[in-house]
């Protein structure tokens, strides 16, 4: 029992028969989009969920995240169930389609995000500035987000996805719209977080993607797991033998399948030089456009990973220590000179107190008398002036 719950420690997901059947009004089934698999993510690692459109990696997503419920089996995230508040904080998603408010900016976007979590002010502003930094939106900060293109919208949505520092970061497509700087990015900053101890869910159709980055994956196909295992396991060509060396002449080579020819019978299928990825290439060449100092607008590369995403939380915890820390004792050979101050500070707000209490002398108010008039009658402007008891008659002047 014990050696079980010792396993299910290191577990950060854990499905046993997992089944979501989509029905219709008279709950006859429809589709079933996921259909019984089994399979497990542990702590720590960047795990691959592949398939092509269609094959139930959306949907598993959804119930890891309580948002569909499964028709059979059963599902823990973290621990505890999926649906169960606990685990939310803990969890941060980019789903396949960024969904963000347009008429808010970068940063008042994760500072909106932060404040769900429950984030310091301070705080929230610190992680705003680093995450918009790494992402390469630090110099659109101020843009409303519905001016963004699809690529940096997609890097905003990445940040957000990291503003709260998760445990366990899920990713449905997360180069889906994004040049190949910022595909690059993203693979390297996911396999920065692996080596930091983050556990991280990787849901794509773009094989390249996941064989650079992922520890482990599964290929679904019709809601069923196909195959599953490291990269190495899956890939491996136990058919072939790659000997790689520097260039040979061609009367080399000719030797060495005459070698093979004597010793295992067999001869060279083909000989090529090796090849490097166009991703690669395309980084050489904006490498080299950037040291020639050639300008580029929108998004830019990004920067270093965020600083609190390295961290290990103890420093977060000072920050917040120090924030609701009592005051320190003031020494003893100051204290005269404070108490000396104090009281000062004391005399004159007495004072002010004092002055305000005091009673408020209105001045009388003097009402002018207008000059007569040419042509008005003199018993009309005595009575509008209060002295009629004082008129004799009535008169024109």
């Amino acid at each position: 029992m014990a050696k079980t719950s010792q396993k299910s420690a290191d577990l950060a997901v854990q499905a046993v028969g997992l089944t979501k059947v989509f029905t219709d009004f008279w709950m006859r089934a429809k589709a079933v989009a996921v259909d019984g698999i089994d399979f497990e993510i542990r702590q720590h690692e960047i795990f691959g969920l592949l398939g092509p459109n269609g094959s139930g990696k959306s949907t598993t997503i959804k119930m890891m995240l309580g948002l569909l419920r499964p028709t059979h089996g059963r599902l823990s995230v973290l621990g505890h169930a999926p649906d169960d508040v606990k685990v939310k904080s803990r969890i941060g998603y980019l789903p396949e389609e960024s969904y963000l408010y347009r008429f808010l900016n970068p940063m008042e976007t994760l500072d909106y995000y932060g404040k769900l979590f429950g984030l310091e002010r301070r705080l929230r502003r610190r992680r705003c500035e680093e995450l918009l930094e790494m992402v390469g939106l630090n110099q659109v900060g101020r843009r409303r987000v519905g001016e963004f293109s699809k690529g940096m919208a997609r890097r905003l949505g990445l940040a957000q996805a990291l503003v709260n520092d998760p445990d366990f970061l899920i990713l449905d497509e997360p180069t889906s719209g994004l040049d190949p700087i910022g595909t690059r990015q993203v693979k390297d900053l996911l396999l920065e977080l692996g080596r930091r101890g983050k556990t991280i869910l990787l849901s794509s159709h773009l094989l390249a993607d996941v064989e650079d980055v992922c520890d482990r994956m599964v290929v679904l196909y019709g809601g069923k797991i196909r195959a599953s295992g490291t990269g190495n396991e899956l890939l491996e060509d136990s058919d072939h033998t790659v000997i790689e060396t520097q260039r040979l002449r061609p009367e080399t080579i000719l030797r060495i399948e005459k070698v093979l020819q004597e010793s295992e019978g067999i001869g060279i299928q083909s000989t090529h030089a090796p090849r490097q990825k166009l991703e690669d290439l395309f980084m050489k060449i904006v490498e080299q456009a950037k040291a020639e100092q050639l300008a580029n607008s929108g998004a830019l590369h990004g920067g270093k990973t965020a600083r609190f995403l390295a961290e290990t939380g103890a420093e977060n915890a000072d920050l917040l220590s120090r924030l609701t820390e009592e005051p320190k004792p003031i020494p003893a050979k100051n204290a005269r000179v404070v108490k000396t101050k104090e009281k000062e500070v004391t005399a004159n707000v007495l004072a002010e107190l004092s002055r305000a209490q005091e009673p408020v002398v209105e001045k009388p108010r003097t009402v002018p008398i207008p000059k007569p008039v040419v042509g008005v009658d003199r018993g009309m402007l005595d009575g509008l002036m209060g002295n009629d008891s004082q008129s004799g008659g009535s008169g024109s002047s």
